[in-house]
């Protein structure tokens, strides 16, 4: 039984024309050979799995080549690789160095590979410095490392650093093709481009999972099977649970949900997927972003169908709403409920434009409509002119711009205005010599008047009762912070319709300003005034009052509220106050009263204690309540 290889070692490139999308690398150093340009020392850095070991050793072989066939072409064993993961002391550098000194038997370089350089240790580094700077002209340094951020500065001075990138996934799947070719394995188009997908632009992963599925499938590599062995959701759970999304159909879309979920696969997983799902759509809305589209033709020509159903404000709100599941994910403690509210969301997100788009075009008809009245209006007041005809200029564009055309006209001057949604102005003045902005109305005698403001008179019960219904309202939304604010807090009405709410610090007032704007609209719609205006007082905080510790506090503090003693009253204080301390011993550190102390405070301040109690120490006033 002949031993297998597998295809990462059979298949691994032995030319820079075999390199896999690493191709402005490979021409670099061909030309530095060809112009024998060569640096001492050179940094190969990029991911895993992207050609740069591989590299190395064909540019190590490629030095070395000569022109003369007598002499052989594979100067092998002037490559000397070390592992720096496991050499990575200061002794293995110094040997390295002295090796350096010895030139080559054949050939004119020694080529000295050394792998996962970011692994040495900084002593290492340190030891290595001086070799890499001024190496002998027959030595070649070649470094390699998928952390090149962990490598000292002064190294990567010294070397000409190239940065591999990941390799394509178009560039994955025609390597796949050509070894399944070469192994006489039969492999769909889609398969294979799974596999490059999951490899993540690491061409040793793909041709890994390769080894893989065929182990798991034999001689023919099918999309089923892919999607089996590396438990990848198929595109057909994103196809239907799309459609079901953009027909606003919950029971379905929950239903496929459930389906996978089932199946065993993760809701995490399914949630970006989907994300992805709609990025395609997206991509697959543009000719100039289809090259972004990674996919096979078959699944692009099915993206390319149901990206035309969608609009690409929907595909970016959905997008949005699938970002936040992703981010609030982990932290979720009902996942799945976290899934389906998104589902539900992006089901409603074509109903709500519908509606907003529905609002949108009554407002600009209804614009429109007064805009071309208004214009009548002051062209029939001008005696001058003649009646004239409003026409759209585009109808696309009839609510943006009005064109007046006058059939016939007088020698007076007259301007004609242009009407777009960024105009805030209501008036239209075709005379020049109109003196008003403001909208005006002809009543029926033909006068014509100002628009009046809604002013209707309202009591404080109808505002506590639409304040009132304004609260339950944010009840129903969980604003918790407002609910409490204004149950709690009432308003007052003042004069011009003024209302005022008293709040007890700056954190309730923050609440009341957040939602002024909302509350203030809420109030003049039910109310029927547009007049009506908030204040809003913040009671300054009350400075707390320091407790008195001291005899000298307490004396204070007395004085402040006004309380005196009789002459009797501080005689008997102070004389009590002075025999108290004359009789007072140190036990341990602390202070105690004597018993014969106690028995004259007893007798001769027990008339005053009372009034003492502001003076005399807590413990004392205990003791003579007690005996």
């Amino acid at each position: 039984m002949e031993n297998f290889v597998v295809s990462a070692r059979k298949y691994r490139p032995t030319s820079f024309e075999s390199l896999v999308g690493q191709q402005s690398i490979a021409s670099t150093l061909k030309n530095a050979i060809k112009n024998n340009h060569l640096a001492h020392a050179f940094l190969f850095c990029g991911p895993r799995g992207v050609g740069k070991t591989t590299c190395a050793r064909i540019f190590a072989k490629e030095i070395n080549k000569y022109d003369s066939s007598d002499i052989i072409e594979d100067y092998s064993f002037n490559i000397f690789e070390l592992d720096a993961a496991s050499n990575n002391s200061v002794e293995d550098i110094r040997n390295l160095t002295e090796q350096v000194r010895i030139p080559p038997q054949q050939g004119q370089y020694k080529v000295y590979i050394i792998d996962e350089v970011h692994m040495l240790s900084n002593q290492a580094f340190n030891a290595f410095l001086k070799t890499l700077e001024e190496p002998p002209a027959h030595a070649k340094f070649i470094l390699a490392t998928t952390e090149k951020h962990k490598i000292i500065p002064t190294i990567l001075s010294r070397c000409q650093i190239f940065d591999f990138k990941r390799i394509q996934i178009t560039d994955i799947t025609n390597h796949l093709l050509f070894v399944a070719k070469s192994e006489g394995i039969t492999a769909e188009q889609e398969a294979l481009n799974i596999i490059a997908q999951k490899a993540d632009g690491a061409l040793r992963d793909a041709l890994s999972i390769f080894d893989q599925i065929i182990s798991f499938s034999g001689n023919e590599i099918k999309y089923k099977d892919v999607i089996q062995n590396l438990n990848i959701l198929d595109y057909e759970y994103y196809f239907r649970i799309t459609d079901a999304l953009h027909n606003s159909d919950i029971p379905k879309s929950l239903n496929e949900l459930n389906d996978i979920l089932n199946d065993g696969y993760d809701g995490h997983q399914f949630i970006n997927g989907l994300g992805s799902h709609f990025r395609n759509l997206l991509v697959s809305q543009d000719p100039n972003t289809l090259s972004l589209l990674e996919v096979g033709n078959s699944i692009k020509e099915r993206y390319l169908e149901q990206s035309k159903k969608w609009d690409q404000r929907d595909l970016i709100n959905s997008l949005e709403y699938c970002n936040k599941v992703d981010i609030n994910y982990r932290a979720s403690k009902n996942k799945r409920l976290l899934i389906e509210i998104t589902l539900m969301q992006i089901c409603g997100i074509k109903e709500d434009n519908n509606r907003i788009e529905k609002k949108t075009f009554v407002v600009k008809q209804k614009q429109s409509n007064e805009l071309k009245n208004t214009v009548s209006n002051e062209i029939q007041e001008d005696k001058a002119v003649d009646v004239p005809q409003i026409l759209p200029k585009d109808k696309e564009k009839d609510s943006k711009e009005v064109v007046i055309e006058l059939a016939k006209m007088s020698n007076k001057s007259i301007k004609i205005v242009n009407f777009k949604d960024n105009i805030s102005k209501k008036t239209i003045s075709i005379n020049p010599n109109s003196k008003t902005n403001k909208q005006v109305e002809k009543n029926d005698n033909g006068v014509t008047k100002e628009e009046k403001r809604n002013e209707k008179v309202f009591s404080q019960e109808d505002l506590n009762r639409i304040w009132k219904q304004y609260a339950e309202e944010k009840e129903n939304i969980s604003k918790h912070n407002l609910l409490s604010v204004m149950r709690d807090k009432k308003v007052k009405l003042k004069e011009n319709f003024n209302v005022c709410i008293t709040l007890d610090n700056k954190v309730q007032e923050e609440v009341i300003k957040d939602e002024k704007t909302k509350l203030l609209g809420y109030l003049k719609t039910k109310l029927e005034n547009d007049s009506i205006s908030l204040t809003i007082y913040v009671t300054p905080p009350k400075e707390k009052e320091m407790k008195a510790y001291t005899d000298e506090e307490k004396y204070d503090k007395m004085m402040r509220s006004g309380k005196k003693l009789t002459d009797a009253q501080l005689k008997a204080y102070s004389k009590a106050v002075k025999f108290t301390v004359d009789n007072m011993i140190e036990i341990d550190g602390r202070q105690y009263v004597t018993r014969k102390a106690k028995q004259t405070l007893k007798g001769t301040v027990a008339h005053a204690l009372d009034e003492m109690s502001d003076f005399l120490p807590k413990k004392y006033l205990d003791l003579y309540k007690k005996k």
